[in-house]
């Protein structure tokens, strides 16, 4: 059965606490965790790159010297794509690249990514992650002191207090239990997860 060290807010270990074997104990499937990571870099992109073809470049209507006997290779427009201000070939053009993947796919990629978290030792579980004022300070000492540097702060609902203290933190992402992202997971180094966030991540994943 995975464990998890509990702390409180001031970085003392108050416990231990037992992880569901089912959401944070599996063997992870690594093909499943890239293809998800893959699929959400794919959904993120603009798609609005572009470029002119020779058909689009202005210019280059006139034939730029007669086909035969100057000892220049023949050409038949200065827009061609050897030539410098010619079109591109195959030019890129505005695209969605997003495209779905299967909820069971997905979810088994999320418990992956929990699971190696898991057993790398590198979730910390708060007691409860509660702040009084919007102090980056405070969250950034109390992180210092579970040992968290690169991480993901999962809070059981939108805590504003929590996610305007750590978005100056640099490497600090905050999240919500029901939302959970794989590329956040697996880019960070510590899952910093409050109590309450963890029993929703447990019902709602198992």
């Amino acid at each position: 059965m995975p464990k998890a060290n509990v702390f409180n807010m001031a970085g003392q270990q108050v416990g231990e606490i037992e992880l569901s074997e089912a959401i944070f104990g599996i063997e992870p499937n690594q093909a499943v965790v890239h293809e998800v990571v893959k699929n959400h870099l794919a959904n993120c992109r603009q798609g609005t790159q572009s470029a002119l073809t020779r058909a689009e470049v202005s210019g280059g209507g006139k034939k730029p010297w007669r086909q035969k006997g100057t000892g220049h290779a023949r050409q038949g427009s200065t827009r061609a794509p050897q030539w410098t201000h010619g079109g591109i070939v195959f030019a890129p053009k505005p695209r969605d690249y997003s495209y779905t993947l299967n909820k069971k796919v997905k979810r088994l990629a999320l418990k992956s990514a929990l699971s190696a978290k898991a057993a790398e030792g590198a979730v910390v579980v708060v007691d409860e992650l509660k702040m009084e004022s919007i102090k980056t300070k405070v969250l950034k000492a109390f992180l210092a002191a579970v040992g968290a540097t690169k991480s993901v702060v999962i809070t059981a609902e939108q805590d504003e207090i929590v996610i305007k203290s750590a978005r100056n933190i640099p490497g600090v992402v905050t999240t919500t239990a029901k939302i959970l992202s794989v590329y956040d997971i697996v880019n960070a180094k510590q899952l910093v997860i409050d109590k309450a966030a963890l029993a929703i991540i447990e019902e709602v994943y198992a």
